[in-house]
């Protein structure tokens, strides 16, 4: 299942450049392509808010 970006994201950035795959996009709030996603944490590890959750 894929993560997902919450409203608590503060669009800081950090995920973007973990993502191996590039399933994360910038906007308000953030988002992650739930088919491009491998479900690897990766993103989750380093948001300093919290925003992102397995969904």
């Amino acid at each position: 299942m894929a993560y997902e970006i919450t409203d608590a994201c503060v669009a800081c950035g950090a995920c973007i450049s973990e993502c191996p795959v590039e399933a994360i996009s910038e906007g308000s709030p953030y988002s992650i392509d739930p088919n491009t996603c491998i479900d690897c944490g990766a993103c989750a590890s380093v948001c300093g808010a919290a925003a992102i959750i397995e969904g």
